[in-house]
């Protein structure tokens, strides 16, 4: 059996000052490094006698979340630039504000992009699936992933088994902190067993 847990890093400074995520390397408030730890005690407990490997974005925000959890764990976080959040291109380093009077494009399908240089929801779904492919693949049982809400939700139909087109009618997105729990039993079925479980660092 193999099992997967996701992070979704905790909360970040560009959730309160109005600025866009995505590529712009934004790290943790005081509160997200405090959730961070309450989500690494808590897995401590429930995982205990388990060995795990962990994966993040290599964007701040996730490092930062994925070295809190992985102290508690006792593990390092290796450094994955295919789990970095959707590049959006021309607006990083820009305010919501901005991106709402500049887009270029509205996003109706998962091959339009809101900005020239940016990525379709195709593009970020062909950066992670190489990635996808090898841990589905390798010896690995236990793993945990710290990465972005637009990238988890693109693992999330992955891990179901939908094609990229799904998520032109259908997705599934979590929130900041958000801890889900999946696993493919020995005969290759996929479960889910939570999504963006909040419950960690209450």
């Amino acid at each position: 059996m193999k099992t997967f847990i996701t992070i979704q890093h905790t909360q970040s400074v560009h959730h309160t000052n109005g600025m866009v995520g995505s590529w712009t390397d934004w790290e943790l408030l005081e509160l997200g490094h405090a959730q961070a730890e309450k989500i690494g005690e808590k897995l401590k407990f429930e995982l205990a006698g388990r060995t795990f490997v962990m994966y993040s974005s290599d964007l701040l925000r996730a490092k930062q979340t994925a070295e809190h959890v992985g102290k508690h764990l006792g593990i390092e976080p290796m450094l994955k630039s295919e789990l970095r959040e959707r590049n959006l291109g021309k607006c990083c380093g820009k305010s919501v504000q901005w991106l709402r009077e500049n887009l270029e494009c509205q996003e109706k399908t998962v091959d339009d992009r809101l900005f020239s240089d940016a990525e379709s929801r195709r593009d970020t779904w062909n950066r992670l699936k190489p990635l996808f492919d090898e841990l589905m693949a390798n010896e690995e049982e236990n793993i945990i992933l710290v990465s972005h809400g637009d990238l988890l939700s693109v693992f999330n139909a992955m891990f179901l088994g939908l094609d990229v087109e799904s998520m032109n009618t259908c997705e599934l997105f979590g929130l900041s902190g958000g801890v889900s729990y999946m696993f493919v039993n020995n005969e290759g079925k996929r479960f889910v067993k939570r999504i963006s479980d909040m419950s960690y660092f209450v």
